[in-house]
């Protein structure tokens, strides 16, 4: 079976100390065939230096802008619109998730059934940012597991790819980093698997830039009650044992 085609969708905001980086290194995995960064109203230098590498290199970046800050849910979205990959992978632009994870992410879709695989910084041992962000995002997982009957280990992660068809037909709406969590309860509502595989976590601080705060945790609580369905218990892929 041909590879499918991979489209990373990288929004971004003021991330202007990173954003080569992060580009270069989406460029190195040879994986990828399209890349949309969604610059959403970086006041900072990031529209010059997206500017300069949209042609830097192979593949060629496709530049979206909002004249002002819209949230990440908001900036994905406006990727999605104009995606032409087979599968999505969204990207922050800082430098906490490594695309060297990228083959580990896409091996699961070897198989046609796959619709849905997260990258989970708890299958695996990383280095956390604080112990309230970590058990944050471990309450999360909790919470996701209980109302849905799911044994998902990372609902919080920043790695979620999906196949674009799947993704472009949950019909998203939210704006903000609650993108995530309605990410989740859509795809488990529908009865989609979730498949989870290892990944690497390098965390930022709060002082280096970090842009979640505790209140995004209740908003993210609060969208998976909203968007908990009626259908019955959904099937989740087991997942890999830790290495």
């Amino acid at each position: 079976m041909a590879p499918l085609k991979l489209s990373v969708i990288i929004p971004t905001c003021n991330e202007a100390t990173t954003l080569a980086e992060i580009i270069a290194r989406v460029r190195a995995t040879g994986l990828v065939d399209e890349i949309i960064v969604v610059d959403d109203g970086s006041t900072d230098d990031s529209p010059a230096i997206l500017t300069r590498l949209e042609n830097a290199s192979s593949p060629r970046l496709r530049l979206l802008r909002h004249a002002r800050r819209s949230g990440k849910g908001a900036a994905v979205r406006s990727g999605l619109a104009i995606v032409t990959g087979e599968l999505v992978l969204i990207q922050d632009a800082d430098l906490e998730y490594d695309p060297a994870d990228y083959a580990a992410l896409l091996a699961p879709f070897s198989a046609a059934e796959v619709q849905a695989v997260y990258g989970s910084r708890n299958l695996r041992v990383n280095p956390r940012s604080s112990g309230a962000f970590y058990w944050g995002g471990r309450l999360l997982s909790w919470v996701t597991n209980r109302l849905y009957g799911s044994r998902l280990t990372d609902e919080a992660t920043g790695y979620k790819v999906v196949r674009a068809a799947l993704l472009r037909d949950l019909g998203l709406v939210e704006s903000g980093f609650e993108f995530c969590p309605e990410v989740t309860a859509k795809l488990i509502r529908r009865g989609v698997p979730i498949h989870e595989v290892p990944i690497t976590y390098r965390p930022r601080t709060r002082a280096a830039g970090k842009k979640i705060r505790w209140h995004d945790g209740i908003t993210a609580i609060w969208t998976l009650v909203k968007y908990r369905g009626a259908n019955g218990r959904p099937k989740i892929a087991d997942r890999p044992e830790s290495s």
